[in-house]
């Protein structure tokens, strides 16, 4: 009689035991069916546009992906995107970051924020939630308070302000054979902006004998250009930096530009960021209107990115892939090699797997610089470097610096 209670025991314990067993591998097979990563950028409000692009990039990038086998590691995982709304003001990107890491616990890691401003607020959160964040804003701040969970791709706001300036002045003077002396800055009040004209303001200006003749901060939206662009035409500029990061301020000022006899090349126009670089500034206005503005960005597409661009517009409505398009289709790819080392869906090893990332072709040929996608100890990517575009017969084209030059700058004559 015991004998048989023991093996009745035994076949119930092997039972449980297999139950166990298979409700592990069910439950591991569930774990990495799929990998949460997130997109938190403007959907609502002036940025909006911006948002919608960075979406489009990351389903695109996300799709490949998968179609490819997944997260190896993982045993085929597949990508999944989470999006939230960072809407229009510093606020309610925080309250989306709080939103984001309190609805998501699953979600391994994210990209956006869009603005400086934004993603300053937005990183407070994640960094406290432990969740890694790729961002290619521009601020230098965002990378100098000591985070370990935030990584930017871009080349900031200070190593594109002290880079651009001796760039624009060589340009000038090889095609015109004169060096400016005099400059204008009219600007909105965005971190970006900010971080780019300061150490313009502290020492570059005067280190390169350029007097700062027009000097205007706006709020966006901009409600009314005319005060701006009057001072403009009053001082006459050699050459302008102008700094608006929505699509509908720059629109705004450009217009009036051309209103009061300052476009077309009249005066030689230097923005900062993608927002004058964008199809809808095109399609909202005369494309004669655009033709010699250029843009210092931290990302465009190269003469390497041929296929990509081909890719782009056969998959998408987008007419070119903007700085957004780009920075965030590779961060998908960023966010794969990181998962592949990592081993598993874990924000801390994904974390881990970012600051030991040194990478050379992949993702890394989506990121201007030195070819490779490697970052420094506070999370900022090593070797990048900042691109001029211009708009030349009606669209954006990287014509700075020669070895990622699609085609030559052409200087606007005053």
């Amino acid at each position: 009689m015991r004998n048989t209670i023991i093996s009745k025991g035994k076949r119930a314990l092997g039972l449980v035991l297999a139950t166990a067993t298979l409700v592990a591998m069910f439950d591991a097979s569930a774990q990495t069916r799929e990998v949460e990563v997130g997109l938190i950028a403007p959907m609502s409000g002036p940025w909006a546009r911006q948002g919608q692009v960075m979406k489009i990039a990351a389903d695109m990038a996300i799709e490949s992906i998968n179609q490819q086998g997944g997260i190896k590691s993982l045993g085929g995982a597949k990508l999944k995107l989470s999006v939230f709304d960072a809407g229009d003001t510093v606020e309610k990107a925080k309250n989306a970051a709080q939103r984001m890491v309190a609805d998501s616990p699953n979600l391994v890691v994210a990209t956006g924020a869009y603005l400086s401003s934004f993603t300053l607020a937005v990183t407070e959160v994640t960094e406290r939630a432990q969740l890694p964040v790729v961002t290619f804003s521009y601020s230098d701040l965002i990378t100098s308070r000591g985070f370990k969970y935030v990584f930017q791709t871009s080349a900031t706001g200070v190593q594109q302000a002290e880079g651009s300036l001796p760039a624009l002045l060589e340009m000038a003077e090889k095609a015109s054979g004169q060096r400016p002396k005099t400059i204008g800055i009219v600007m909105d009040n965005t971190a970006a902006s900010v971080a780019f004209v300061k150490p313009m303001r502290d020492h570059q200006l005067a280190k390169l004998g350029l007097s700062l003749v027009v000097d205007e901060t706006f709020t966006p939206p901009l409600a009314n250009a005319t005060p701006l662009i009057q001072k403009l035409r009053s001082a006459r500029p050699d050459i302008l930096l102008l700094l608006p990061t929505a699509i509908p301020d720059a629109k705004l000022l450009l217009e009036k530009m051309n209103e009061f006899g300052l476009g077309r090349g009249k005066l030689p126009t230097i923005s900062n960021g993608a927002a004058i670089l964008d199809p809808d500034l095109r399609n909202n206005m005369n494309i004669e209107q655009l033709e010699g503005v250029m843009a210092v960005v931290a990302n465009w597409t190269t003469g390497a990115q041929k296929d990509f661009v081909a890719e782009v517009k056969k998959k998408t409505a987008e007419p070119w892939p903007t700085q957004h398009f780009v920075t965030t289709y590779g961060d998908m790819w960023i966010f794969k090699a990181a998962l592949e080392a990592a081993g598993k869906a874990d924000r801390e090893a994904v974390a881990n797997a970012l600051h030991a990332m040194n990478l050379t072709g992949g993702p890394a040929s989506f990121f201007p610089g030195n070819g490779k996608l490697k970052f420094d100890d506070n999370g900022r990517r090593e070797g990048a470097s900042l691109l001029i575009v211009q708009w030349q017969k009606g669209v954006p084209i990287t014509v700075y610096p020669a070895k990622d030059a699609i085609s030559a700058p052409i200087w606007p004559k005053p």
